[in-house]
């Protein structure tokens, strides 16, 4: 059934008050699917809608629901379906509710979960918001290197259900991480097996500080499903799921791509984003990008006697800015992936440049020889423009090899530059860079046509 079929069928039975065949229906979804509904409810919706969830289904799609809809319901909600929802929740999807509310939503939190949930709580709160501490979840299953398959199997069925993930475990002595065994280890291997005898040593494993990014990165360079977080002295504090390492790369991703845009990047929906906060997210780049682009003006206002003496130039600016800054964005979007991605680093600056520099160079020389033929065939002899001579079209077709040549090279290199020094190499991404580039190739344009045409 499509997701919008699916909502209108829900609210008009909801409408109807046909409340039992709602129940059944509701009953059968998704969490995520259920989530979706919710948050497409409007006002007192939301909450009835949610009471009518199976109490399983409900703390599940809780999870999954939309931030705002979320403390809309813990405001209706009694303390004791607070406490219901919270104790099913896993502790790393509780965090990440107390990061998003309100001081007065996270005391009522706070006070609805007990002592040792409220301290486990707090150590994750404590990590650094962008490390695999405050990613990590401490609920994962741990099993000794002496117990045999068949005692690892009651573990799981004892403790299973409240964690995060059973499909892989982990193997611990005195809590340091000394081997995995995933489920299909388990499976495959008799009742009398010893753990030690089949578990993998060869761990992948991340720090508590490490960037979270570098956690996402990790599980999908190695396939995992799970990866366990350890301290300074290699003892495991917790797991990261993949689902969490999605979220993390969505986000990261959202988040250059509104970089790459001049957008003050913003963690609401475009939708549930108001007109002035939109406004206020965008209008500083907006504002940066315009009080630079006073220099292009400069350069053509100090030029202007220049241009007068041969007008037919002006018609070709346009046109060497947009390719010298598609050029640029190009060469930037091409490394900021690779920079994100982890397959270029610090110490490849020098291999980029001089790729960059080659790959100019075929580009420049292939635009500017198709260029030269379309000025001297399309617009002198078809359009009749008799200003364009061999030299006009000279002077724009070597701007263009020029303005090509540099943009490629602001482009590759201004990123890793911006990574060396500490900055997000998206920021320097097309609008910035093109603003530098049409200023240089407006620079060189003049001074190669003041060099040619002796004006």
């Amino acid at each position: 059934m499509e997701q919008t079929s699916l909502f209108d069928v829900v609210m008009t039975l909801y409408r109807q008050r046909k409340m039992a065949e709602l129940k059944s229906i509701l009953a059968q979804l998704n969490p995520a699917d259920v989530a979706n509904i919710i948050e497409r409810a409007d006002g007192r919706d939301v909450i009835a809608l949610f009471r009518l969830l199976p109490k399983e289904l409900a703390t599940e799609a809780f999870a999954y629901i939309d931030s705002e809809q979320q403390e809309q319901l813990i405001l209706a909600f009694t303390d004791r379906e607070l406490r219901e929802v919270i104790d099913e929740l896993f502790l790393d999807d509780t965090v990440d509710l107390i990061e998003e509310m309100p001081a007065s939503i996270v005391n009522r939190i706070l006070k609805n979960t007990d002592p040792v949930t409220r301290a486990q709580i707090n150590e994750l709160l404590a990590y650094p918001a962008d490390s695999a501490g405050s990613l990590m979840t401490p609920e994962y299953v741990y099993l000794k290197t002496t117990m045999t398959v068949e005692e690892s199997f009651a573990k799981i069925r004892a403790v299973g259900v409240v964690k995060e993930t059973i499909y892989t475990c982990y193997v611990t002595e005195e809590r340091k991480l000394v081997g995995v065994v995933s489920m299909l280890d388990l499976l495959t291997s008799s009742y009398e097996t010893v753990i030690g005898d089949i578990m993998d040593t060869n761990v992948i494993s991340v720090h508590t500080k490490d960037d979270k990014e570098v956690v996402a990165s990790t599980l999908a360079k190695y396939d995992l499903l799970a990866i366990p977080v350890v301290d300074g002295e290699n003892r495991i504090v917790g797991i990261v799921t993949v689902d969490d390492a999605i979220d993390v790369i969505q986000d990261e991703n959202t988040e250059d791509i509104e970089k790459m845009a001049a957008i003050v990047p913003t963690d609401k929906p475009y939708l549930k984003t108001g007109v002035i906060e939109t406004f206020l997210k965008r209008i500083p780049w907006l504002l940066l990008l315009m009080v630079s682009a006073t220099f292009t003006g400069m350069i053509i206002t100090g030029f202007e006697d220049k241009l007068a003496a041969s007008v037919v130039l002006t018609a070709f600016i346009p046109m060497l800015m947009d390719t010298g800054g598609n050029a640029g964005g190009q060469a930037s979007v091409t490394i900021i992936r690779g920079l994100s991605l982890g397959d270029i680093s610090l110490r490849d600056v020098w291999s980029v440049i001089w790729k960059e520099m080659r790959v100019a160079v075929i580009c420049g020389v292939c635009l500017a020889a198709v260029n030269f033929g379309k000025m001297m065939l399309v617009d002198r002899l078809i359009l009749g423009n008799t200003g364009i001579t061999a030299a006009v079209a000279l002077v724009v077709c070597l701007t263009l090899m020029v303005a090509v040549f540099i943009a490629k090279i602001i482009g590759c290199s201004l990123p890793i530059l911006a990574k060396a020094v500490g900055f997000d190499p998206a920021v320097m991404a097309s609008p910035f860079i093109t603003t530098i580039v049409d200023a240089v190739s407006l620079l060189a344009y003049f001074l190669i046509a003041q060099s040619l045409l002796h004006i």
